[in-house]
């Protein structure tokens, strides 16, 4: 039995519900993690899956570096059949209680983040996180009970998959990553494409 973090709805959003990825602005990232600390609880993932009400927190990472961003591909022999081929640029996943929920908000995301990361890729060196934005998807049933919290990592070396059988990934121009979009966008994970649309709202 798994838990997850949650934080209803009505107290995420203010008078709209946004859609797709919004870098932060001055204060934006303040307020979301006090809302999250404020508001945030633990609750049943199977639960909150069926209930729209409530947003699982899912922080996501996108790896940059020198005009390139880690793409990923997710092989057959991966778990989720419905995720086998799809391309993704972000790696993240669900808040836990043992992220740490007597941190505070912000202690259990980055170590739920830094957890994730670390299942998925190995990272040559030490690597800070920096959260820019947040992901909001209610258009499909698995994004309307879900909500990312986007951080840019700019690792210092080498970044490699760790399960190679079930996911391949490389450093990748922006700019053929952006192509890939335009020219076939059902191969992407919505999270992933939705990130890559609005990825000219974040400084260099």
């Amino acid at each position: 039995m798994e838990f997850v973090l949650v934080v209803p709805r009505a107290e995420l959003f203010d008078d709209r519900y946004p859609h797709g990825f919004e870098p932060f602005g001055p204060g934006d990232r303040d307020r979301v993690v006090s809302r999250i600390r404020e508001h945030g609880f633990f609750v049943e993932r199977r639960h909150a899956e069926r209930d729209p009400m409530l947003k699982q927190v899912i922080p996501y990472a996108l790896f940059e570096r020198e005009g390139g961003i880690f793409l990923m591909r997710r092989l057959p022999k991966g778990g989720e059949v419905r995720l086998h081929g799809k391309l993704s640029v972000g790696v993240g996943g669900h808040v836990n209680p043992v992220d740490g929920p007597n941190g505070g908000a912000e202690d259990a995301l980055n170590a739920g983040l830094r957890r994730e990361v670390e299942e998925e890729v190995h990272v040559d060196g030490t690597w800070e996180a920096e959260a820019v934005g947040i992901l909001n998807d209610d258009a499909t049933p698995v994004g309307a009970v879900h909500f990312g919290l986007v951080y840019r990592v700019r690792p210092p070396g080498p970044v490699r998959v760790r399960e190679s059988d079930a996911l391949e990934g490389s450093f990748t121009p922006r700019e053929e990553v952006l192509r890939l979009l335009r020219e076939g966008r059902p191969r992407f994970e919505t999270w992933s494409a939705l990130l890559l649309d609005g990825l000219g709202g974040l400084p260099d």
